[in-house]
């Protein structure tokens, strides 16, 4: 079949690339077991990283904001989140495997408590913080979360608001920080505290503590496996979505050309 084809045609070792005329951006972490693996090693050694979980409205952003692709150059490592991101990368005979930042929640917090780090969750309101932490602390026995900060309405990731939770990290030894502020505050915010707090690990998680929290809810299991979570998340929010999701569909033709010519 045309699948089997291109699967026979894949070829492993090659990095996944979206090349822009100022910088190269590259899914470093092809799949779930590498980037824990990478991480494990990081918070043993208390070494920093900034974590990335690219999509397509990313790929969207990042095609007109300067600043988002600076931010994504400074991330250490990068998964693809999102579908499109892994037929883009079969396309281009370079596959990664999905790895959603909000399922990695639960495994990251895991790996922090194993090697003894504190957490920090950066971002949502105080009530989700407050939320999430409960249910993180309830699921990974061990788990030390002593700094829950969200940031005001109209938070500057380049601002003194920002300046001033990266020193908090810095002073609380943090090891890792999950930053649920969405695209491009929270990979902006993660670019900058790997200078001014080099020893955090930021993993930027979306929507994944609202998720936790209970304050959004994630489509069903059944959903995601048919990759049409897109679809479900935007029934529940038309307003937000529906626009977001018709600049991402019209990107995609040009990305798949790009996918095809990197053959």
């Amino acid at each position: 079949t045309p699948a089997a084809m291109l699967k026979r045609k894949e070829v492993t070792g090659i990095d996944m690339q979206f090349v822009y005329p100022d910088v190269t951006l590259t899914v470093s972490q092809p799949h779930a077991a590498a980037l824990l693996a990478t991480v494990r090693d990081r918070l043993a050694q208390r070494q920093g990283f900034a974590l990335a979980t690219i999509n397509l409205d990313h790929l969207v952003k990042l095609r007109g904001d300067a600043s988002f692709r600076r931010a994504y150059a400074a991330q250490d490592l990068v998964v693809a989140d999102g579908n499109p991101i892994v037929w883009l990368s079969r396309m281009a005979r370079r596959p990664v495997q999905r790895v959603a930042g909000s399922d990695m929640v639960l495994p990251l917090a895991r790996l922090a408590a194993q090697a003894g780090v504190p957490v920090a969750l950066v971002g949502a309101t105080a009530a989700a913080l407050s939320s999430a932490a409960v249910t993180l602390q309830a699921e990974v026995p061990g788990l030390q979360i002593p700094l829950t900060l969200a940031p005001a309405m109209g938070f500057d990731p380049d601002g003194p608001e920002a300046a001033d939770i990266l020193r908090q990290l810095d002073e609380a030894g943090i090891g890792l920080a999950l930053l649920a502020l969405g695209a491009p505050k929270q990979e902006r915010l993660a670019a900058r505290g790997r200078a001014l707090a080099p020893q955090v690990g930021f993993a930027s998680i979306g929507a994944g503590l609202d998720f936790l929290a209970g304050t959004q809810r994630r489509a069903p299991v059944w959903v995601q496996q048919i990759a049409m979570e897109w679809a479900w998340r935007m029934m529940t929010n038309p307003k937000r979505l529906i626009p977001r999701y018709w600049a991402c569909l019209k990107l995609l033709p040009l990305e798949a050309l790009r996918a095809l010519r990197m053959r």
